[in-house]
């Protein structure tokens, strides 16, 4: 038993019998996938599938086929040549039966390179984020759909920043069954990074033919700024955060009871207020001073005025990266902002995230004024500036803090 779903191109057919993922949606996630086996099925009405199945051997353009002889297809492709040449001029019924053996090993092979794509889908998964200088693994799904036959020797091209990768698959795919793909990626320096999943191909079964299917899936991902080391050289009660050292996940451990709240995703199981939670039937967390008065407000100020070289601007946003990770590891972040934007507060992992998100695209404002803007009247808040030619110093309150 089968169940089809429409949409403006087509008819998607779906197999009851799979698991809800492994269907192919109706909404913008499909378009996530590629391949023929999706096309084929995305595009071939029902009762008319035969038709579409034998236009796509003979008219394959919509995937951009490419099927070209290797080395040894070539080499035996002139080797059929020369034998059908010598049984013509001779008339030897034995030099037709071999150049007929010889023909009917190029129409199989194609054949069945045919066969090993037919009811292939892929996509590339998303990645999250990167970070520059530091390597990382990019990876690609890939589904067989067909019911009988499995999928051999496949391998697939990603470009990034203009660099083909190819890597491929060791073991056969069986049918229904799903593989990933895994290339190690090395961004150079942070922005946006522009990840291709270029194209597939196999030289399955023979070796005589090489068959590619372009794709051309893009997608961009934001590059972190390269983690840096700095010298601490001041800061109260004698906390001293090493560089890339990881602590405590979430906020200080002591502190006086400031309010209860709702509990958000990412918030730790010490801070959950388990009488409340019980009293309301539902979960509160334990929000202390500590956590909102006392931590600081990392201020970054991009005035092109102030950061004429840009190699001195990408160590500022690489200090500011790295003092925002272990500041919030040690419990000490309270909010980031940038320029005279509005202060955002950290609670979470994902709110250092985003601030990273933002430093990855973050560039010299020219025209901006130098002056001190809606913060310069909070406590606690860590600003930045120009260490000589090279070099980048964060101020608390004025007062020398770390230096890179």
């Amino acid at each position: 038993m089968k169940t089809t779903g429409e949409d403006t191109a087509g008819i998607l057919t779906w197999e009851a019998g799979r698991p809800r993922s492994d269907r192919v949606p109706r909404d913008g996630g499909a378009r996530e996938w590629h391949g023929p086996g999706f096309r084929w099925r995305r595009r071939a009405p029902r009762g008319q599938r035969w038709r579409w199945a034998l236009w796509s051997v003979l008219l394959p353009p919509p995937e951009r086929w490419r099927l070209r002889p290797t080395m040894p297809g070539a080499l035996l492709g002139a080797l059929a040549l020369a034998i059908g040449a010598a049984a013509y001029n001779t008339a030897n019924n034995i030099l037709f039966i071999t150049l007929s053996v010889l023909l009917s090993c190029l129409l199989l092979s194609a054949v069945l390179a045919w066969l090993n794509f037919r009811g292939l889908r892929w996509r590339l998964r998303g990645q999250a984020t990167l970070r520059a200088g530091a390597e990382d693994t990019v990876t690609a799904e890939v589904r067989n759909d067909k019911r009988r036959l499995p999928s051999y020797s496949l391998w697939f091209e990603l470009e990034t920043a203009g660099e083909p990768q190819r890597a491929g698959l060791r073991e056969r795919l069986d049918p229904g069954g799903c593989a990933e793909i895994e290339w190690r990626v090395r961004p150079v320096r942070r922005g946006r990074l522009r990840l291709e999943l270029a194209a597939a191909g196999s030289v399955f079964p023979f070796g005589f033919l090489r068959q590619t299917v372009g794709i051309g899936q893009t997608q961009e991902v934001p590059v972190w700024p390269a983690a840096t080391a700095y010298q601490w050289v001041g800061g109260s009660a004698g906390w001293r955060p090493q560089a890339g050292e990881q602590r405590a996940p979430y906020g200080p451990r002591g502190g006086d009871l400031r309010a209860v709240r709702r509990y958000a995703p990412g918030d730790p199981q010490r801070v959950v207020h388990w009488k409340a939670s019980a009293r309301v039937r539902r979960l509160l967390v334990r929000e202390f001073v500590a956590e909102r008065e006392e931590g600081l407000l990392l201020w970054l100020q991009t005035a092109a005025e102030r950061w004429p070289r840009p190699e001195q601007f990408e160590l500022l946003c690489s200090l500011a990266a790295t003092l925002a990770e272990d500041l919030f590891h040690a419990g000490r972040l309270r909010a980031v902002a940038v320029d005279g934007e509005p202060a955002a507060t950290v609670r979470r992992a994902g709110d250092v995230e985003a601030f990273l998100d933002r430093l990855a695209v973050l560039e010299p404002a020219a025209g901006l004024a130098l002056s001190e803007g809606a913060h310069a009247a909070r406590r606690g808040r860590m600003t930045f500036a120009p260490d000589g030619a090279r070099g980048v110093v964060a101020y608390v309150d004025g007062t020398k803090t770390a230096t890179a």
